[in-house]
C-alpha cells in the first residue's frame, strides 16, 4: 500500500519480520532495543488476545510483534508526530484491523483500554530519569523518547499494573544502571519480575541493556537469569542478531 512520507522520513525493512516502518532520523528511528524487547516476548498462542505497546514511539515493537501473534495490538505514544508516523506504517503493512493507535498520555490509557483485560504489556520506555542537571538531546522529540520529560518509570509500572489481567506479563527492555529501580517498582505494583536476560556489545563486556519479564500477581521470587545476548561478534552482528533483523544467519 502506498502512503505518504513527510519531509526527512524514509521506509525501513525488518527482513526477518517483512514489516516495513516510517522512520526519520529528525523524529525517531527504532534502534536494536526494540528488535531485542519484541523478540524476548513471548505469546501464549491464542489464548493471548490483548497486546499493549506502551512508550511505542513510531510503533516499532507493535509492528514487530504482529508477526507472532494474531492478538490486537494497542500502541499508546504521547508525541502526535511519533503516534501519526505509527499509524502510516501500520496503513503501509495493512495491519489496521490488527493494531490502533492511542495519541494520549499513559496515565489516561484506562480511557482507552479496559484495566484488567490485557495479557502482554510490552514497553521500550525512556531511560533517563530527568535531573536538573541532565545533559538532553536538542531535539525535542528524541528529548522526550530518552529522557523521563512526560513519565517516569513508577507511572509506566503503575500503568501496565493496572491494565494487565491476573497472571498476565510486563516485557521491558531498560538500562542495566537502574535495574534496581526497576525491580523495585515492579514489585511495589504488584508485578514479579520472573525472567532477566542481559545484552553485552561483545564478550568481556558491561551489559547496556537488560531484558526483563514479570508477571502480575506472581509468586515471589523464581527469577531466572538467562544466559546473555552478545550483540557483535567483532564489529559484526552475531548470528542471532542477525535472525532478529534479516531472517537469516548470512
Amino acid at each position: 500500500m502506498q502512503v505518504e512520507l513527510h519531509n526527512g522520513e524514509r521506509i525501513d525493512q525488518l527482513y526477518s519480520k517483512g514489516i516495513q516502518i516510517i522512520q526519520s532520523k529528525d523524529v525517531f528511528s527504532f534502534s536494536l532495543d526494540a528488535v531485542l524487547l519484541a523478540d524476548f516476548v513471548k505469546v501464549n498462542g491464542h489464548k493471548t488476545r490483548q497486546i499493549v505497546d506502551l512508550c511505542s514511539g513510531n510503533g516499532a515493537v507493535g509492528l514487530f510483534l504482529s508477526e507472532k501473534t494474531a492478538a490486537h495490538i494497542t500502541m499508546v505514544e504521547i508525541q502526535e508526530r511519533l503516534a501519526e508516523m505509527a499509524q502510516r506504517s501500520i496503513q503501509l503493512n495493512e495491519l489496521g484491523a490488527q493494531i490502533d493507535v492511542v495519541n494520549d498520555d499513559l496515565k489516561n490509557a484506562a480511557k482507552y483500554i479496559n484495566k484488567d483485560s490485557v495479557d502482554i504489556v510490552a514497553c521500550n520506555p525512556p531511560y533517563f530519569v530527568n535531573y536538573e542537571d541532565s545533559e538532553k538531546n536538542p531535539n525535542q522529540y528524541l528529548a522526550i523518547a530518552r529522557h523521563e520529560l512526560t513519565t517516569n518509570l513508577d507511572e509506566i509500572v503503575n500503568c501496565a499494573a493496572g491494565l494487565l489481567k491476573m497472571n498476565a506479563k510486563l516485557f521491558m527492555v531498560y538500562r542495566p544502571d537502574r535495574l534496581t529501580d526497576l525491580l523495585v517498582a515492579l514489585r511495589a505494583h504488584r508485578l514479579e519480575p520472573k525472567r532477566l536476560k542481559f545484552v553485552r556489545p561483545r564478550q568481556g563486556e558491561n551489559a547496556n541493556m537488560v531484558l526483563v519479564e514479570a508477571i502480575k500477581d506472581g509468586k515471589p521470587n523464581g527469577l531466572k537469569v538467562e544466559p546473555d545476548v552478545l550483540t557483535y561478534d567483532g564489529d559484526d552482528y552475531i548470528d542471532e542478531v542477525k535472525m532478529m533483523l534479516y531472517g537469516s544467519g548470512k
